[in-house]
Order: C-alpha cells, then structure tokens, then sequence
C-alpha cells in the first residue's frame, strides 16, 4: 500500500496479536477502500524514489509476490519489471479495485487475489522477491509474518519493505490522536515498533539486511525503507 493518508491513521500496540482476525482487517479495508483509492499519496517525491530503488532490484527474470498491494498502485507501476508479478490484499473490495484498474490498464505479467499475510500465500521458495509496502505494521503477527515471506522466497530472494515504525512518531499523534480515531473506527490496529526492532526481527528471521534507507521529502520520516536477503 503506497502511504496515504489512512495508513498514517494507526494505533500502537503491542508486538504481536494486534491486527485481529483476518476478517476483522477485511472489514475495516473493504469499508474505507473506496477512499482510501482516492486518497492522493502522502509524498510523492518519496514514494517515486522507493518506486525508483525497487525498480533497480527487479529484474524480467524475477516472480515477485507483494503482499498487502491495497488497490494495487505500486503493483502496476512495478510489474513491468518482473516476469511475474502475484499481488495480494486481506481485502477483497481493494483487489476489486485494483483489478479493475488493471482492466483499464493491462499489464500482462500482473494478477491480483485475496489472501491474508499472517497466512501462507504462496509455496516454499516460489519467488525470487517478496514486496511489503507499508503493510508489516499491520500484521497480526510480526515474526509470523515475516518468517512467511522468508518461505516463500528462494534462497537468495529478496524481502523488499517500507514500514510505519508507531515507536518514531510524535507521542501525541501516537498516545492521544491515534487510539481516538481508533475507538471510532477511523483507524485499524497496528503493531507498534521503531526501525531498530524491525531490523531485529528480520535478523531473527535468518535474513541479512541489505540496506536500510529513508525517502521521505516531507518532515521526519518515519517510514523505513529495508531490503533483506534470504541466505543463499
């Protein structure tokens, strides 16, 4: 999911058993999806350069899974890139959307489907990288989730994420702001974690980080930006 406006509207929680069931967090998308696609992107300098760097490590030998695609705007944008590229959301009104984006503007190597990413996705080593774009906070479970892309990438894969870290925001949005819109469902559960824990729960995962980066142009950024390799 690109950072919108929505996607900034989170609470911070705990490290795991934050994000609900997979159909209370298709309740919530499939409710907002409509707004959220029209929501403009937060920053667009910034998400044009994460677009630019994925495109540097893709590559049209590649099959590519993102998980948590939204409606599917990063998806079209990169799928070019790929042999294959599998887009997936826990919400089934925002792969609605997205493939009718893609109807409007085929692009053969892109499919979208429905599926959650605290559940298996895909098969043991079935893709060479697997994208999460401001999607790890909004897991269930961190490590679950995690070791779940690790699987599904062959070795020497690539795990390719931009992350909300909750931990890094202005305390007031974090502690006051955030649990408010929370409480009138205006924002869904999010887990809560800077980019240190993050880095350490990939390492957890037996993964190397590759390059740790921020492409904010607007304030602080508190959205990191972490490439990580499955060992070959």
């Amino acid at each position: 999911m690109p950072a919108r406006t929505i996607t900034s509207l989170v609470e911070p929680s705990s490290l795991t058993h934050a994000g609900g069931s997979a159909a209370q967090k298709a309740r919530f998308w499939d409710r907002i999806a409509v707004k959220y696609a029209a929501d403009p992107i937060a920053d667009v300098a910034g998400y044009e350069t994460t677009l630019r760097r994925v495109q540097d490590l893709l590559s049209a030998d590649q099959d590519v899974l993102e998980i948590g695609c939204g409606t599917g705007t990063t998806a079209l944008r990169l799928a070019p890139f790929t042999r294959r590229l599998r887009a997936t959301d826990v919400s089934a009104a925002m792969i609605a959307i997205a493939r009718e984006r893609l109807a409007g503007q085929p692009v053969r190597q892109l499919s979208f489907d429905v599926a959650d990413a605290d559940a298996p996705v895909a098969g043991q080593g079935e893709y060479d990288t697997v994208l999460a774009f401001n999607l790890l906070h909004l897991v269930t479970d961190l490590d679950r989730a995690l070791e779940l892309a690790m699987q599904a990438l062959r070795p020497g894969g690539l795990l390719i994420s931009k992350t909300a870290c909750i931990d890094e925001m202005n305390p007031l949005i974090r502690y006051l702001a955030l649990p408010l819109m929370r409480a009138v469902g205006k924002a869904p559960h999010v887990l809560s974690f800077d980019a240190d824990v993050l880095q350490s729960a990939i390492a957890r995962r037996g993964m190397d980080i590759v390059s740790v980066e921020r492409h904010g142009t607007r304030g602080k950024d508190f959205r990191v930006f972490i490439v990580a390799r499955k060992p070959a």
